[in-house]
């Protein structure tokens, strides 16, 4: 099967939970057997080098670098657009004609849009092929900014992300239904657009990992610790990681919670340095290894507040037989059971009570993590998901012979 896949940005390195879920499909379309090509947005602001990876000789891979940088005065002219300027920020009529050109060159089979932004050339490839188009849902992303806009108090600001979530959600709702097939990671997110309407055939797949990557190693983890690792230049991820250390940087520097917090990740902002207390509370920020990061430590928290989808730290961090606490939100499209592989904590008081009992109690802790990793191998080895993916492919190509 030819199959092309487009990117909103690059999946080198797999430093976050889009591109790890790109590439890991990526690869296992390949270890199929199939011909994958790889379009990938760069913008400037993540530019990377073209990694040592021996993928690259298997697939066709074409980055195209892309300005996604936004004035004071785009902000303020957006203002009386009837669309968003975090989706319109990723147009580029260059890149637009190169992908028709694409399209028109190459007699591809399946051609999957990976998230919404990405979207934006959804017409212009349906005019110029006869490709089955997918769309890969990464989340809802109207809701993202609904629930952002919900938990602020400013009502400057909270009016502000309204706007945006109606504007996103306009266009959101448009393009569910040009496409051939939606692929979404929870049922929750199945659910939500079908209450728009939607009549496009909708598929809930797992997110896969390589298991073979996440080798964890007790030996050197430091018991107990407890961490973060996201990149805070995703609004959930930064407005999450603000409210527990509001709420609980008095406790773990002097209070009831004797335990080292380590926050790590991409872009976290230099203000986050106010934080750090010697001894207790450390933010190394990006980190070379983030594997290895995750191995070194014991107890990983996810509070989320906001967004949707499958939070692919969590999948990671379960295949590393981390304890995790995360919100309920956060673990959205995770076959979980509360209390055995992952523990739920839904406000500061249940926090502060998940966090006592695993920085008091090593074995609890221990088990959690081991029953994380059994449920990460029963349901989300890549393996598996990737063969659900080529079913749905298959079956959408079988519609068209038949």
């Amino acid at each position: 099967m030819k199959i092309l896949i487009l990117a909103h940005r690059v999946p080198f390195p797999q430093n976050g939970g889009y591109p790890i879920v790109v590439y890991n499909a990526v690869k296992g379309l390949v270890n199929l057997g199939h011909q994958v090509s790889l379009v990938a947005l760069n913008s400037k602001k993540k530019y990377q080098d073209l990694p040592e990876d021996d993928i690259l000789s298997k697939i066709n891979y074409r980055p195209y670098d892309i300005d996604t940088s936004v004035s004071v005065f785009d902000v303020a002219v957006n203002l009386f657009s009837k669309t968003s300027f975090n989706i319109d920020k990723y147009y580029d009529s260059e890149f637009e004609r190169l992908l028709v050109r694409e399209v028109r060159q190459n007699n591809y089979d399946i051609i999957q849009f990976d998230g919404l932004i990405v979207s934006l050339y959804l017409n212009a490839v349906r005019k110029n092929c006869s490709s089955k188009i997918v769309y890969r849902a990464h989340n809802i992303e109207n809701q993202v900014w609904q629930r952002l806009a919900g938990q602020k108090n400013d009502p400057f600001k909270k009016s502000y992300l309204k706007m945006h979530a109606r504007r996103i959600k306009n266009f959101e709702v448009e393009q569910l239904n040009k496409v051939d097939s939606i692929i979404v990671f929870t049922e929750q997110d199945k659910a939500t657009m079908q209450s728009y309407g939607t009549t496009t055939p909708i598929d809930v797949l797992p997110v896969g990992v390589n298991l073979e990557q996440y080798k964890p190693d007790y030996t050197k983890t430091e018991v107990p610790s407890l961490f973060f690792l996201g990149s805070l230049d995703w609004l959930p991820n930064r407005e999450g990681i603000e409210w527990f250390l509001d709420n609980f940087h008095k406790e773990l520097t002097d209070g009831d919670l004797p335990v080292k917090f380590y926050v790590a990740g991409n872009d976290i902002p230099e203000r986050f340095d106010d934080y750090e207390v010697m001894g207790k509370i450390f933010i190394p920020g990006e980190v070379d290894d983030a594997l290895e990061f995750v191995n070194s430590k014991s107890i990983m928290i996810v509070p989320l507040l906001s967004s949707g989808g499958v939070r692919v730290k969590i999948v990671e961090g379960m295949a590393m037989e981390k304890c995790i606490i995360s919100t309920s939100l956060g673990a959205e499209g995770i076959n979980f059971t509360d209390g055995k592989n992952i523990l739920i904590a839904n406000n500061a008081d249940e926090f502060y009570d998940a966090i006592k009992h695993c920085i008091t109690d090593e074995e609890f802790c221990r088990n959690i993590g081991l029953n994380a990793r059994e449920l990460i191998e029963q349901q989300h080895d890549i393996n598996v998901v990737t063969r659900q993916l080529f079913n749905v492919y298959e079956q959408l190509l079988s519609v068209n012979v038949s």
